[in-house]
């Protein structure tokens, strides 16, 4: 650093070098060096003076100046000028103004020279940090390929040559041995800005990096005539994807598995033997569960798209195929469809019909007084619940067989007796529960939900106000790497995501958290969002 001050042409060749070793602008590190000179500098005149340095990007030709702000009242000599003297130097010289003098140029001490080193080193140090972020910010989603450079407390430390890069514990395959120098394929999963630097990093277990491996390995894919809809993994054991093709005479499954299963086991061979379920994916729910839990066979569906939830009827034999090792089959099927899907034999199935039409038909022998078979009758009939029966048109009640019009008018007075009979109840329990009557007012709720809110400690709108969707509906997660459900408060009600959502805003606006304008401008927002999405898409597809 000390030929800054003796040869002044090796000032630019150092710029240079630096600027191409570290794949950075020229200008950046010349930057850094007038930042390193005018540091310098101020510890030679002061550190309360204010140094400009310009270093000429051709000649290597240095420059300082003092800067000097304009004021009323001088209080440091180093730093300003008063108005009287700026004005005999400039006449249309205003306070605040700044005016520069020159200064004459320094000789860098040892001290000095250390100092512009280390201020140099870190504005390049900076400069690539902003270059490899800039980088690597926009390639998320793609696959890349490095050299293994070490491996740290069970985390991969990946070259890509102008960046390193993490594929962390998690993100790596079970039983895959990672080795100094050995070359690696994986997904770039996220790129982020830390104090220590940008850090990349990279996954081989997540359910992209497969879909991208059968983009580069079935041309169909990659020129867009082959979706790849969705996909499942259980990392470096098994893994299902859900095909479509744009295009009716091209098979999607076919086309993914190749000649012989060439392409398919290309995948495989890249992902340490994983095994590969190719399912062709279907816009009707129910046939894509059916297909995604291939090889088994399925006799019954029973679809319940407002819970998400799906029940899978197969024969006794076919069981353990569709649940699979360990419930491979059935969680990744799951995962694939999003639906939570329940397997039962044709025996349980059986059983678990006869139960419910044997806990309906005590429900009607006890609430309506009538014999087990009319109440048999009813339940064949479809009618599930006493409110049904209640609110239903007496001529609907008049077709079922049997049932002349002095019988169904009976039926329907018993129904509405024994639901104000139940609600009597119902609002004494809550009461003694002491559930406000401002929530009771609330349209949407009847006297179960809310007597079930109120042992749940929901005992007013204002509670009510601070519940969150899944609070009411339920929700799914992983824990310890099982799919596991829990219940809602108004599950049991089968309550929609969306009403729980109404339900809550009501509240919120009832008890004064939010106003009818805060909906408007955050419905704006959303519909705002949304177009520029929608436009950026466009722009994309374009």
């Amino acid at each position: 650093m000390t030929a800054i001050s003796a040869n002044k042409l090796e000032l630019i060749q150092i710029a240079d070098a630096v600027a191409r070793e570290k794949s950075i602008d020229k200008s950046l590190v010349i930057e850094a060096m007038e930042d390193a000179l005018a540091r310098a500098a101020r510890a030679r005149y002061g550190h309360e003076t204010n140094v400009k340095a310009e270093i000429n990007p051709k000649t290597g030709e240095t420059r300082l100046w003092r800067l000097l702000e304009v004021v009323e009242l001088v209080e440091n000599d180093s730093a300003e000028l008063p108005l009287e003297e700026a004005r005999h130097r400039n006449p249309e010289a205003e306070i605040g103004d700044f005016m520069s003098e020159p200064l004459p140029p320094i000789d860098f001490g040892r001290v000095a020279a250390m100092a512009a080193k280390q201020v140099i080193t870190q504005k390049v140090r900076e400069a690539e940090r902003d270059r490899q972020y800039e980088d690597f910010k926009d390639r998320i989603g793609e696959v890349i390929n490095g050299i293994i450079k070490r491996v740290e407390y069970g985390h991969v430390i990946v070259d890509l040559g102008k960046a390193e890069a993490i594929v962390r514990r998690d993100q790596q395959l079970p039983r895959e041995n990672y080795r100094n120098g050995d070359r690696v394929r994986a997904y770039i999963m996220d790129v982020r800005r830390e104090p220590r630097g940008p850090q990349i990093f990279l996954s081989r277990s997540h359910p992209q990096f497969m879909a991208k491996l059968f983009e580069q390995e079935v041309p169909e894919v990659y020129d867009g005539v082959i979706e790849i809809k969705t996909v499942a993994r259980d990392p470096g054991s098994r893994a299902k994807i859900g095909v479509m093709s744009n295009d009716s005479s091209i098979d999607p499954v076919g086309a993914c598995v190749g000649m012989r299963g060439s392409r398919v086991q290309a995948v495989v061979n890249e992902l340490g033997g994983e095994k590969i379920d190719i399912v062709p994916w279907s816009p009707d729910d129910a046939t894509f569960v059916v297909n995604a839990l291939a090889p088994a066979e399925v006799t019954k569906v029973v679809l319940d798209e407002e819970l998400q939830r799906i029940e899978v009827v197969v024969p006794d034999e076919q069981l353990s195929l569709a649940i699979g090792r360990r419930g491979q089959n059935v969680r990744l099927a799951s995962q694939l469809s999003g639906y939570e899907i329940d397997i039962m034999t044709e025996e349980e199935e059986s059983a678990k019909r006869q139960e419910e039409f044997r806990v309906r038909s005590e429900m009607f022998m006890n609430g309506l007084d009538v014999d087990d078979m009319m109440a048999g009758l009813l339940v064949s009939e479809g009618f599930a619940s006493i409110e049904e029966i209640a609110f239903v048109d007496v001529d609907e009640l008049m077709e079922i067989d049997g049932l002349d019009d002095e019988t169904a008018q009976e039926l329907q007075a018993r129904a509405k007796d024994f639901i104000e009979e139940e609600n009597k109840k119902l609002d004494e329990k809550r009461k003694e529960l002491g559930v406000k009557d401002d929530i009771v007012a609330m349209d949407g709720l009847d006297l179960k939900m809310i007597v079930t809110l109120g042992e749940n400690d929901v005992k007013s709108v204002d509670d009510l106000a601070g519940c969150a969707t899944d609070d009411l509906t339920g929700w799914t997660e992983r824990v310890d790497g099982e799919r596991k459900h829990f219940d809602g408060m108004l599950e049991a009600y089968k309550i929609t995501a969306e009403e729980a959502e109404d339900l809550i805003i009501r509240a919120r606006l009832q008890a004064g958290w939010i106003t009818e304008e805060d909906l408007a401008a955050q419905k704006a927002e959303a519909e705002a969002a949304a177009a520029a999405a929608e436009e950026e898409a466009a722009e994309e597809r374009a």
